[in-house]
C-alpha cells in the first residue's frame, strides 16, 4: 500500500494509516502494539466530556501514554460546546496535541442523549462544538458518519461546515448511523467530502487487509485510512499496510499481557487479555477449544501458560 505523511495543522504524522478509537479496547498497551507495527496515529477510546470534567482521576489509566506515542491525541464526545471547551483547556489534557470530536458513534444510549451521530442532524450545534474546542489552542479533528440513514446523507455539507468551524482534519466512516458496523461502505460519499474540503480527510470502514485499505484510498481519494476492528483481530495489520515486517504473535501477546498488568488491576488484566487473546488466535488449530479455556482462566499466569501451550501446539 502507498503510504505518506499527513500534515495536520502544524504537526505531521509518520504515515497515513491510523488506529481508530475503540471503546473498551484502545488502551495504551494495545496502542503500543499498533504503533510498534506501523500505525501513524493512535487514539485512546472515546471519553465522555462531562464524565471527564467531573471525574478526571477515573480517566487516568485511559489517558496513559508513553514515548512511542509521539503525537498525543484524545477523542471526546459531548453536546455542550462550553463544557467541551473547558475539557479541551483542562490541565489534565495540557499534554495533548489533537482533540478528536466523536460525531459518529451509533450506539442508542449515546444517540438518545443527543451526542455522537445525533449531531449529524444538528450541524449548527456541531459547528459550535468545534469552534469552542478550537479556543483551547489545540488541533481539532472530527470523526463522523455519512448520515443517519440513506434518506438523510449529509457528508459533503457536514464536511464543509466542520472545516468552516475550524476543524484541522476529518475522519469519515462511510456508513450511516442505522448501519452501525455492518453493510457496505459508501466510497462515493467519502469522495464527495474529500473534494469539498482542503483539510485532510481520513476514510474509515471495513479495512481488514492491505487490499481493502488500498481500495478505500483509491475509490475515495482520501488522504489516509483508519483501521478499527481489523486491528482488534490483528495489530500486525499495520505492518502489512506500511511495509514493515511482521513479528512473533506469541511475543506480541506476552508483551501486551505484561504491559497491561503493569498499568491495570489484576482483575482488569485477566478479563481484558482473555478477550484479546481469543481475537488473536482466530483461525488457529483448536482455537474454539482454547477459547473456552481462555475464558475460564482465573488470572494472568493461567493466560500466560495457555498462550505458551497454544503456540507450542501450532509448532508440532
Amino acid at each position: 500500500m502507498r503510504t505518506r505523511p499527513i500534515k495536520i495543522g502544524h504537526i505531521e504524522t509518520e504515515n497515513n494509516v491510523f488506529l481508530a478509537p475503540l471503546a473498551g479496547y484502545t488502551n495504551y498497551p494495545f496502542r503500543k502494539q499498533c504503533l510498534k507495527y506501523g500505525a501513524g496515529l493512535t487514539f485512546p477510546e472515546m471519553m465522555n466530556a462531562r464524565g471527564f470534567l467531573y471525574n478526571p482521576v477515573g480517566t487516568k489509566a485511559l489517558l496513559f501514554t508513553g514515548e512511542e506515542e509521539k503525537i498525543k491525541a484524545v477523542q471526546l464526545f459531548g453536546k455542550d460546546p462550553e463544557l467541551m471547551r473547558r475539557v479541551a483547556e483542562s490541565e489534565t489534557l495540557s499534554y495533548v496535541d489533537l482533540i478528536d470530536i466523536n460525531m459518529g458513534c451509533p450506539m442508542p444510549k449515546i444517540v438518545k442523549n443527543g451526542e455522537g451521530s445525533a449531531l449529524l442532524a444538528k450541524p449548527e450545534l456541531a459547528e459550535q462544538i468545534v469552534s469552542a474546542c478550537k479556543k483551547s489552542g489545540k488541533l481539532v479533528s472530527v470523526k463522523f458518519r455519512i448520515g443517519l440513514d440513506r434518506e438523510h446523507l449529509v457528508t459533503e455539507e457536514f464536511a464543509k461546515r466542520m472545516e468552516g468551524a475550524g476543524a484541522d482534519m476529518l475522519t469519515i466512516h462511510g456508513r450511516t448511523r442505522d448501519q452501525v458496523y455492518a453493510g457496505d461502505v459508501d466510497f462515493d460519499e467519502i469522495a464527495k467530502a474529500k473534494r469539498a474540503v482542503k483539510i485532510p480527510v481520513i476514510a474509515n470502514g471495513g479495512v481488514t487487509d492491505e487490499a481493502g485499505a488500498q481500495k478505500l484510498l483509491d475509490e475515495t481519494g482520501a488522504d489516509g485510512v483508519m483501521v478499527a476492528r481489523g486491528a482488534l483481530w490483528d495489530p500486525q495489520i499495520f505492518a502489512d499496510l506500511t511495509g514493515r515486517k511482521r513479528g512473533s504473535k506469541k511475543a506480541m501477546i506476552l508483551e501486551q499481557l505484561d504491559d497491561t498488568a503493569k498499568l491495570f488491576s489484576p482483575h482488569f488484566t485477566t478479563v481484558f487479555m482473555r478477550k484479546m487473546v481469543t481475537f488473536y488466535i482466530r483461525g488457529m488449530r483448536d482455537c474454539v477449544r482454547y477459547k473456552e479455556r481462555l475464558f475460564a482462566a482465573a488470572n494472568r499466569e493461567e493466560i500466560e501458560n495457555l498462550v505458551e501451550e497454544i503456540f507450542s501446539a501450532q509448532e508440532i
